[in-house]
């Protein structure tokens, strides 16, 4: 959320956010509500500090002027209750269209309309060449009865599967390999609940806005599981003030993710790229109001994830997200596309984004600061390691003539020393 102040001193900046983003966004309306809001504000004081007036002056009044008094005053309390009343529905419809605004993008944003127009910023290694012909990550899932979509779809809808044999066993060592590559890089390991409350995901900016992405429990428990690790990291502090020597703070989970892909009806129903559950290694930071720190701790667990990919020999590129696919809470965004031979093309793996204090101002996640003042905290997160995308690259990539899987070096102690996954062909 952003500050009322802010808005109110630069609306324009506002708007042009808005628009870069391509976000509906009536900053006129609010400016009206808010500045409604604040006159009625005084109003109410003004009531109130009379009412305090007339109480006193009961309390001295003699016996017999003391009945016109108190009849005064009971017309008096209907109309502070009914002004209360109309303060209270005001705030409220204000706070509604506030968590609405979008944050306002980096200037290094590109413009742009969606995925289309974001900019590449660099590459690392060549998309992979084969002197054979090469299989897609379901073909090899087949060949060694690794993949089974369709009992999966059996088990839980469209968009599921169920990982067999071998490839179980590398989700499982892409996964610690990318929880111990950030532990130790300093990052504090967590276990956190896949499960959260409504205003948890309001609080890191996922409501309102998102909710036809999001699996919701029913009205009994107000829960929804969470699409990533950010959602429960992020707010793990909320409500809370920070001492300053406690910053930065790093934390890395591994957790399910669970998203609905509403809206993507036909598009990449084959296989691993869209599911609906999945395994993620996520990387959170959460530290002082800085820009240009903030920006350094962008370039640093952007880093973090090309480390990790340098590392498996997976070629990608990054790139500057657009305007128009950057979301409601980001000041800007770097994706990064691993290539994926069975799509012929970079598919998206990783998404690297910082808030400024976007987020910790909706979860009133805050810090004091050297000079004893209350500051809201500046946040940012970042994919280490996404399971499905990981295997689609991995396998595709690293596939030999005989159908079978080379192992890269860092994950081998993962697998018992392995070298080479399933079995030759005939």
């Amino acid at each position: 959320m952003l500050d009322i102040k802010f808005l109110r001193a630069c609306p324009d900046v506002v708007k042009a956010g808005a628009a870069k983003k391509r976000i509906p966004c009536d900053v006129d309306r609010i400016l009206a509500l808010d500045q409604e809001w604040r006159d009625l504000g005084v109003v109410v004081d003004g009531l109130r500090s009379e009412q305090k007036t007339a109480s006193k002056a009961i309390g001295q009044a003699s016996a017999e002027e003391r009945p016109a008094l108190l009849a005064a005053q009971q017309a008096f309390k209907a109309e502070l209750k009914e002004r209360e009343t109309k303060l209270g529905e005001l705030e409220q419809e204000l706070r509604r269209l506030m968590l609405l605004v979008p944050n306002v993008p980096a200037d290094a944003v590109p413009e742009g309309v969606d995925d289309g127009d974001n900019v590449e910023l660099r590459t690392w290694g060549t998309p992979t060449a084969f002197d054979f012909e090469p299989l897609d990550h379901i073909a090899l899932g087949e060949l060694h009865d690794w993949l089974d979509v369709k009992r999966g779809a059996e088990l839980a809808g469209s968009r599921n599967y169920v990982l067999k044999g071998d490839l179980s066993l590398l989700e499982g060592a892409v996964m610690r390999y990318a929880l111990d590559l950030m532990v130790s890089r300093g990052f504090t390991p967590l276990s956190v609940p896949t499960l959260v409350r409504t205003e948890t995901m309001v609080g890191t900016g996922y409501f309102p806005g998102g909710e036809d992405q999001a699996y919701r429990c029913d009205e009994r428990d107000d829960l929804c599981l969470v699409g990533t690790a950010e959602v429960p990291i992020t707010a793990l502090h909320q409500q809370e003030t920070l001492d300053l020597a406690e910053l930065p703070k790093k934390f890395v989970a591994l957790s399910s993710c669970y998203r609905r892909e509403a809206g993507t009806y036909g598009k990449d129903t084959r296989g691993l790229y869209r599911v609906h559950q999945f395994l993620k290694v996520e990387q959170v930071v959460i530290d002082r109001a800085d820009d240009a720190l903030s920006l350094d701790h962008h370039l640093a667990i952007l880093k973090n994830a090309e480390d990790l990919l340098q590392s498996l020999e997976l070629p990608y590129r990054v790139v500057n997200v657009c305007g128009g696919d950057l979301g409601q809470p980001q000041i800007q965004k770097f994706d990064i596309e691993t290539w994926m031979p069975g799509r012929g093309a970079y598919g998206e793996t990783h998404s690297a984004s910082r808030f400024h204090e976007f987020q910790a101002r909706r979860l009133n996640l805050r810090y004091r600061d050297a000079e004893g003042k209350v500051r809201f905290c500046h946040t940012l997160n970042n994919t280490v390691a996404a399971s499905t995308r990981m295997l689609i690259a991995l396998v595709e990539n690293h596939q030999q003539a005989d159908g079978t899987v080379r192992v890269p070096a860092p994950l081998r102690p993962y697998l018992g020393g392995r070298e080479v996954l399933g079995q030759p062909r005939r």
